[in-house]
């Protein structure tokens, strides 16, 4: 009986022993990355780090997948790398713009909007109801929508070409735009 005891229980001390021990290798940063910036193999470090299964990271196998996309936050140094870390573009691209709209109830359609969806922006009438000539529009694309926490408005942020970008933003800031939803028809 003495015998089968001190069996089991090295047994069980060698399995806790070994699973306190189990490492993985995961990718973590060296260097600082700003947002945007384009991630260089330099910028990462293989550690060996004992993780909770709910943690998401990134193998250490993948350095060279990781290589060349673009930070999508920006990443501090020993931080340990996450798939959400990083993007094979950023938001907004090269000669586009994103565009805050606050809108009330009534200013954008029931059927909720979500980012990717064709929208259109559209000024609406005067204090007076007066419409001179057809109301200016300008196409965009939902990148998030954002109740206010009073619940009074709702910001979505749409991405527009840049150089349409102060147009909409002065208009926005009125208070006199509305949001009209196209089709989701690809």
């Amino acid at each position: 009986m003495s015998v089968a005891t001190i069996v089991l229980g090295s047994l069980g001390g060698l399995w806790l022993w070994t699973a306190a021990g189990h490492t993985t290798e995961v990718l973590a940063v060296r260097t600082l990355v700003h947002r945007g910036e384009v991630i260089d193999r330099d910028d990462l470090m293989t550690v060996r780090v004992s993780l909770d299964p709910a943690v998401q990271t990134v193998a250490a196998t993948q350095a060279d997948a990781v290589a060349g996309q673009r930070a999508a936050l920006d990443l501090a140094p020993g931080g340990l790398l996450t798939p959400s870390d990083f993007a094979t573009s950023v938001l907004p691209a090269r000669g586009t713009s994103v565009v805050g709209v606050g809108l009330a109830p009534g200013m954008l359609p029931a059927e909720p909007i979500a980012p990717g969806d064709a929208v259109r922006v559209v000024q609406t009438p005067g204090a007076q109801g007066e419409v001179a000539d057809a109301p200016v529009t300008v196409s965009a694309t939902v990148v998030g929508v954002h109740p206010s926490e009073t619940g009074d408005q709702t910001i979505v942020d749409v991405v527009v070409p840049a150089e349409a970008a102060a147009d909409l933003a002065a208009r926005a800031a009125t208070g006199k735009v509305a949001l009209v939803l196209d089709s989701r028809e690809r």
